[in-house]
């Protein structure tokens, strides 16, 4: 039986390799982006793969053409650089070319996911609250532990985060058992708040090869942060989705209604994959004179059937708006820059949450003796950051130079009809992230 496996695994590999992607480049084929066919076999997550290597190359997509048949999947992308620019550099074009033809490469996407062997990994998810990142990111200094590279996702009353740490002392990953018990007893002790019915999960494992932004939303969704409690208190307008049959085709259709916003393709995607779904044929459109993004899937489950039932096209409509939602978290954006050294992050989160400042996403890198730290923060009700706020946070951090990069939307307005169309649109960066300041202490 196990010499059937190996032959029937090596098959397919052959089969892969004879069928390798074909990737086409344009850059004459449209006015204002970079068009990329990408020609391969049709397997379950092929699609994913490929936004995912564009989107990991930094690669802004405008429109994007999905389809398959008898086998084969094709896909057409318009991409642009951040500046809205096409890409024309020969290197830049080559490592997308290489990228996209390599199936090696695209299994994993971008060697960035590789986990340095010098690093803990450490995943936790729980009830969010004000101070929570504050008090994890204590813990660990306590503990002796230096936060190399994090990121947080916090979204309707649930939070992950994906941690990389090392041993203070010696500057390498943390493999006394002692230590990595304590670490998780007393991760989930912060976790665990008083009278919070929702178990939380730490988890602290070796390097190995991951991909952080699905990694988080494979969390946030085991966490079921898409279980939205009803509350009058909240005025915001979701996205806009709807989950319908098509019989003739033998298709379930997902269309969703949404701002627009970068990474929107694949956080979608993304969600459909990993509930099983495949997606056979999708549309994207950017609304007209308006910041909406519409995109349209025909899909089966991985069965080959349609969806069967209204409690499951409840589920995958409400997985949908919390994918969108996730990373489309309202509040302020701050970028803080400065010279790395031990306890930092514990220093900044301390700051922000005694100015009562809540993280509704952070994305944390460190480098060379160097910190870049990104966090998006409303006050602790959710609402808008007052100037003054960020006034007394200057004075308190000293040198660092803070960049504020605009408030967001608090409360974006989604039309409650969608046009059926085989258009397609563009996933442009939010305009509000635009207009940006940089601020410098004044110490």
């Amino acid at each position: 039986m196990d010499d059937r496996d190996d032959y029937d695994d090596a098959y397919a590999k052959l089969v892969r390799r004879m069928n390798s992607p074909r990737v086409v480049i344009e850059n004459d084929a449209c006015e204002h982006a970079t068009v990329i066919q990408v020609d391969t076999v049709y397997r379950q997550g092929t699609l994913l793969e490929v936004v995912q290597v564009l989107t990991d190359l930094n690669l802004v997509i405008t429109k994007a053409y999905m389809s398959s048949d008898g086998g084969w999947f094709m896909n057409v992308f318009h991409v642009t650089d951040d500046d809205g620019n096409k890409i024309r550099d020969e290197g830049i074009l080559n490592c997308i070319e290489k990228a996209l033809e390599t199936d090696a490469y695209m299994a994993k996407s971008m060697g960035k996911m590789l986990l340095s062997k010098e690093h803990t990994l450490i995943e936790l998810t729980g009830t969010d609250r004000p101070g929570l990142l504050s008090e994890v990111c204590a813990v660990l200094t306590d503990l002796s532990c230096n936060v190399v590279n994090a990121e947080v996702w916090a979204h309707n009353a649930r939070a992950a985060a994906v941690i990389h740490i090392t041993d203070q002392s010696t500057g390498t990953a943390i493999e006394d058992p002692r230590q990595l018990s304590l670490i998780k007893e007393l991760l989930y002790n912060v976790l665990k708040g008083l009278g919070d019915y929702r178990t939380p999960t730490v988890s602290i494992s070796s390097p190995g090869e991951i991909h952080i932004g699905r990694r988080l939303h494979q969390m946030m969704f085991a966490a079921r942060d898409f279980e939205r409690p009803v509350s009058v208190d909240d005025i915001r307008v979701r996205p806009y989705v709807t989950v319908s049959d098509c019989p003739d085709r033998n298709y379930t259709v997902v269309t969703a209604r949404s701002v627009d916003r970068p990474k929107l393709l694949f956080d979608t995607v993304c969600t459909l994959t990993d509930m099983q779904y495949l997606v056979f044929h999708g549309t994207a459109v950017l609304i007209t004179d308006s910041d909406e993004a519409y995109q349209e899937y025909y899909i089966r489950h991985a069965d080959g059937l349609p969806m069967s039932s209204e409690a499951e096209r409840q589920r995958v409509m409400e997985c949908i708006q919390a994918a969108i939602e996730r990373r489309a978290s309202e509040g302020l954006q701050l970028e803080l820059f400065t010279d790395d050294h031990f306890g930092l992050l514990s220093d900044i989160t301390r700051i922000l949450r005694e100015n009562g400042l809540c993280p509704k996403r952070a994305k944390i890198s460190t480098k060379n003796g160097k910190a870049r730290h990104n966090f998006i923060v409303t006050d602790v009700s959710g609402n808008p950051v007052e100037p003054k706020t960020i006034y007394l946070i200057r004075q308190q951090m000293g040198q660092t130079v803070i960049q504020v990069k605009g408030n967001l939307s608090m409360s974006p307005k989604f039309p409650q009809e969608t046009p059926r169309s085989f258009l397609f649109g563009s996933f442009f960066k939010c305009p509000s992230f635009q207009n940006s300041r940089l601020i410098k202490s004044l110490s």
